[in-house]
């Protein structure tokens, strides 16, 4: 059975195909100057650092060219002594590099998990009926809204040794018997962190996983009710299974804000080993200290880092982000 394509139709198919084109040459130059400004501050920079960590430019010699090519001494390279024995440097060789990629991960495990199951329970608070909500879920906002550099200072505050109200309410309920110098002790350093950054960061989860919650169909609760299913069984068999795109686009976003993690440890506890990241400690060596040879390669591994990471749980997921199962 053969079909035949009269004139008419023809030449309908024909303007058609003509609009698509159109309409994809509109959307290209629409697009050209979002394109272009994310190739000035983020692809250039991104391939610049990238060609800096393969030099050993420093703040005297990045300006007049004057850097030569080292290839991958600033990550890993040895040189044999005269007894023979193999001394190995570079980044990848640097104690204090895997430090803060032990703080890093630590950090991003430990905040993400706390603020992926509080931000949950807030949202499904939030997603809830009650007199007052508008006015609940605007204020649970509140932490959120403060920028990151006043947070810090104002935890700091409340958290210092001699005058923050922290160890004062704990002095008053017995529960310490000194106060404790929260972002100075290595032991408690990371603590004072993460409370800060689950006390801000809690509030963006449940807004995301509040705004998934809000996409699942009411007859469906309806039914369960009607069916007399136990609320448990209806959270775990109706409710999670469908806030699974919502919460992986949650998790993965905060996961790559905690990998890159970098104001709010230098603010609140700046220079302090057992809170240092990948980022604090670049920035060190770029700014402080002028070796933007090896600032450069700890930019790079933490891209790759992060990189690693995002498809690592996009493939253990084994969903994409609209939620289609691949």
């Amino acid at each position: 059975m053969t079909t035949t394509v009269t004139a008419p139709g023809l030449r309908a198919a024909r303007q058609e195909t003509g609009l698509q084109q159109q309409r994809a040459r509109a959307a290209f130059w629409f697009l050209a100057p979002m394109l272009l400004m994310l190739f000035f501050v983020a692809a250039w920079p991104l391939f610049r650092s990238i060609m800096f960590s393969f030099t050993d430019a420093t703040a005297n010699t990045i300006f007049n060219g004057q850097s030569e090519w080292v290839g991958f001494d600033n990550y890993l390279t040895w040189r044999v002594r005269d007894n023979g024995d193999i001394r190995w440097r570079g980044v990848l060789a640097d104690p204090d590099w895997w430090n803060a990629v032990w703080n890093t991960v630590r950090f991003a495990f430990v905040s993400v998990t706390l603020e992926t199951v509080l931000g949950l329970l807030v949202a499904l608070v939030l997603n809830a009926e009650f007199k007052g909500r508008g006015f609940v879920r605007a204020a649970i906002l509140i932490p959120w809204a403060i920028p990151t550099i006043v947070s810090a200072r104002m935890w700091g505050w409340m958290l210092n040794d001699q005058f923050g109200i922290i160890n004062d309410l704990l002095l008053q309920l017995n529960l310490i018997d000194s106060p404790i110098a929260w972002t100075a002790r290595p032991d408690t350093a990371m603590i004072a962190v993460l409370i800060v950054d689950i006390w801000k960061t809690t509030p963006f989860m449940a807004l995301l996983m509040l705004a998934g919650l809000q996409m699942i169909p009411r007859d469906m609760y309806e039914s369960a009710k009607i069916d007399g299913i136990h609320p448990v069984k209806v959270f775990f068999r109706v409710t999670l299974p469908l806030l699974r795109p919502a919460l992986m686009v949650a998790v993965i976003f905060r996961l790559l804000d905690a990998l890159r993690i970098f104001d709010l440890i230098y603010v609140l506890t700046p220079r302090s080993e057992g809170t240092v990241t990948m980022s604090v400690l670049s920035y060190l060596n770029l700014q402080q200290f002028g070796d933007y040879g090896e600032g450069s390669a700890q930019s790079t591994l933490l891209f790759l880092i992060i990189a690693v990471f995002v498809v690592l749980y996009i493939w253990l997921g084994r969903v994409d982000l609209s939620g289609e199962r691949s």
